[in-house]
């Protein structure tokens, strides 16, 4: 008989409660950190730890192209909960801009890692996703919410008119990747949310955008409840291919 370790050793079906303790140690906030600026804290969006520990998924856009060093800014990932997290200097290791993913190394200590499923996910079930919706104004406070895969859809959404076109949607319209949407609520701050299995804490997808009403400022007052979360499988492909 061969025994297997997972990276967070969950039982066959926990209750989703227990999932979402054993989930929480795994999530970190991902922004800036400038001493001299107030707040000094910047949250852009959420990761989870992968890998051995030491690496961290989010999405690309949540990640800056470049930081102000000659204004003291640092890129970090911020661990723990409440209102004085471990804060963890951060760097790129592996992006995909085309799937919208980022592979980060931190400093210190690993943190637990979650695992990547190799489950296909299908229209109808349900699962659950952590992360930081509305940023850390109060603190680092991550929420769960949950949904269900209510399709399995094409990324790219059509142009409405023909002054909409661009090189790159034209691109993405002939060439588009399939994306989980959830008939669920997110935020700009779970960006790069974790959605996981609520039976064994396995994760299938990343969140990576929400369906806006008319302007960003309508994504908090007038939630969709309509989001997309890109599936797995690419972010396995990035861990693997990762310098």
């Amino acid at each position: 008989m061969r025994l297997v370790m997972l990276a967070v050793p969950f039982s066959a079906h926990a209750a989703l409660p227990e999932v979402i303790s054993q989930i929480k140690p795994s999530i970190v906030g991902v922004g800036t950190y400038q001493k001299l600026a107030t707040p000094r804290a910047s949250l852009s969006g959420t990761g989870f730890a992968i890998g051995d520990g030491s690496l961290i998924a989010t999405n690309s856009h949540v990640v800056p192209t470049t930081i102000a060093t000659n204004k003291n800014t640092t890129f970090v990932v911020f661990v723990g909960t409440g209102k004085a997290p471990d804060i963890r200097t951060a760097h790129v290791v592996a992006r995909d801009a085309e799937h919208d993913l980022a592979i980060l190394k931190i400093s210190g200590q690993p943190l637990p890692a979650l695992r990547l499923s190799s489950h296909q996910a299908r229209e109808g079930e349900i699962y659950s996703f952590t992360g930081f919706p509305i940023g850390a104004i109060l603190g680092l406070y991550p929420v769960t919410h949950r949904g269900m895969i209510s399709s399995i859809t094409p990324i790219a959404i059509p142009a409405r008119t023909a002054k909409e076109l661009s090189v790159s949607r034209l691109k993405h319209l002939k060439n588009p990747f399939f994306v989980y949407q959830l008939d669920a609520t997110a935020y700009p701050g779970n960006s790069g949310s974790p959605v996981y299995s609520q039976n064994n804490g396995e994760v299938i997808a990343i969140i990576n955008k929400v369906l806006v009403k008319n302007t960003k400022e309508n994504a908090l007052a007038q939630p969709s409840a309509i989001t997309y979360a890109v599936p797995v499988s690419h972010l396995s492909r990035l861990l693997k291919a990762r310098p």
